[in-house]
């Protein structure tokens, strides 16, 4: 399977090879779903937090004598049935809503959506980025000409989470010129996880034959040089 490789202005610059280790498997939404949902799980923190009859001050005294008032015998006024007692069974920011996660499972997650996002065609490769200076506008431009490539008119035009850049490296340029762009993220291919590439409807992949190199190293998959 091949693909075309694009430069930031938009023009055919070449053709690449895609492995079918990363970009030819089969959609499995099960396993993307149970992935998901235990990756938002695990990034949940608890803030809801109700205090109970053994958390909520006062109450030390009982407020009448258990006989002889015509009234309702109480022990403490910390009891949930009275106003500003503790509360039952209430939210507590305790509780673990962690689910159990294999580096198998995440990985084989992430390789099925990059396939299926390859498929879709919401996946482009571009040979690299050059800008003179870290500037809105320089940025804006190489989306403008990216965007006239058939099938990626929608590259900037998304109002929410429209393209995610995947570099090979840190870079110091890029993330600065692109940050002012609310729709658009910049992110090292080492730490794309299956969450933040479904968030995004396109992934720009730089220097795609480094780029299957690092993604081979992380996923610890094996790809064949043809």
């Amino acid at each position: 399977m091949e693909s075309k490789i694009y430069n930031q202005k938009g023009e055919e610059a070449g053709k690449v090879t895609l492995p079918d280790a990363i970009f030819g498997l089969p959609w499995n939404g099960d396993l993307v779903h149970q992935v998901i949902l235990a990756m938002r799980a695990n990034a949940r923190t608890p803030i809801a937090h109700t205090k109970d009859r053994g958390e909520v001050s006062g109450g030390g005294k009982k407020p009448w004598r258990q006989k002889g008032t015509g009234r309702a015998r109480h022990g403490s006024i910390r009891s949930p049935l009275w106003v500003g007692g503790g509360v039952t069974h209430g939210p507590t920011n305790l509780k673990d809503y962690s689910q159990k996660l294999n580096k198998q499972m995440k990985t084989k997650a992430l390789l099925t959506v990059l396939s299926k996002k390859m498929k879709d065609g919401e996946i482009l490769f571009v040979e690299g980025f050059s800008l003179k200076n870290p500037k809105t506008k320089e940025a804006k431009s190489i989306l403008e000409s990216l965007s006239t490539i058939k099938g990626y008119e929608n590259l900037i035009t998304k109002k929410k989470n429209a393209t995610l850049i995947a570099t090979n490296g840190k870079e110091s340029l890029l993330p600065r010129a692109f940050g002012n762009i609310n729709n658009i993220a910049v992110e090292e291919l080492r730490n794309i996880n299956p969450l933040m590439a479904l968030n995004f409807k396109y992934i720009l992949i730089e220097k795609p034959e480094e780029s299957f190199g690092i993604l081979a190293g992380r996923t610890g998959v094996k790809v064949s040089k043809k």
